[in-house]
């Protein structure tokens, strides 16, 4: 069995759902050196998360953040969490919401997604900044 991890820092994003598939792909390049296993990609914040979803219509993307700000509105007169601002604990909850790791089969040194599948990173802060990636790769 083989692993491979590595820390990737992401450039900083705008407020909503960004595909980072390539960016994954061309700064983990181990990838090559498994014939059948797993990739796991962990985001080291509470305030952005990861999904995997459609690659293809941004307006997917689009919908995913009109959908969570109604779902979790700022300004809410019970948010006691809000010394960063009001997109602060929305953000948190966001996080939670959609989860802090994706896992992706890898075959043939290939990430095995569907046709339209891409992996999101969700930034639910309006000034999120750079953000960590723990990228780990196992297997055969």
């Amino acid at each position: 069995m083989k692993t491979f991890q590595k820390e990737m820092t992401l450039k900083p994003y705008k407020r909503g759902f960004h595909i980072i598939t390539e960016t994954i792909i061309r700064e983990f390049s181990e990838l090559k050196h498994i014939k059948v296993g797993m990739l796991q990609v962990f985001i080291k914040h509470t305030s952005a998360s990861l999904t995997i979803n459609e690659n293809a219509d941004p307006s997917v993307r689009v919908d995913f953040e009109s959908h969570m700000n109604e779902m979790v509105p700022e300004n809410q007169p019970y948010f006691i969490h809000t010394y960063e601002g009001a997109d602060d604990m929305p953000a948190h909850i966001k996080s939670s919401i959609m989860g802090a790791s994706v896992q992706i089969p890898i075959t043939n040194g290939r990430l095995n997604l569907g046709t339209w599948q891409g992996i999101y990173l969700c930034e639910h802060r309006d000034y999120g900044g750079s953000r960590q990636l723990v990228v780990t790769a196992f297997g055969a």
